[in-house]
């Protein structure tokens, strides 16, 4: 279609910057749902139930994929899912910052704000 740019090529650096906050996504995603124990253990939190891996799988893995999937859509998609999906990510990220201190969020705080940037 001409006019409408489609694919990570086309993105340039924003695209760079979504792909980027995808993986990390998607890696949080996938060792949610293989390790759900040992993605905890760094928290001081100990997963000893069939509930507790179920929780953290749903969390960190499910959410983490599904989140991964939005931001490469929206990368693939400039034209429409853009704005929403990286705002909405954002916003996300600025939620989980807010209750954190240290090392997480200078890194969810960081890629906020690359999202907003990349917008």
């Amino acid at each position: 279609m001409a006019g409408v740019e489609i694919g990570w090529q086309a993105a340039g650096m924003s695209g760079v910057i979504i792909a980027v906050v995808a993986i990390f996504f998607a890696g949080m995603g996938v060792y949610g749902l293989v390790a759900p124990e040992k993605l905890v253990a760094p928290f001081g939190m100990r997963v000893t139930s069939a509930d507790g891996r179920s929780e953290v799988r749903a969390v960190y893995g499910g959410f983490g994929l599904a989140t991964a999937a939005a931001l490469i859509l929206a990368a693939l998609d400039a034209s429409t899912l853009r704005d929403g999906v990286l705002v909405a990510v954002a916003l996300a990220l600025g939620g989980m910052a807010v209750g954190r201190a240290g090392f997480y969020l200078v890194v969810e705080t960081g890629l906020m704000t690359a999202l907003l940037v990349a917008r």
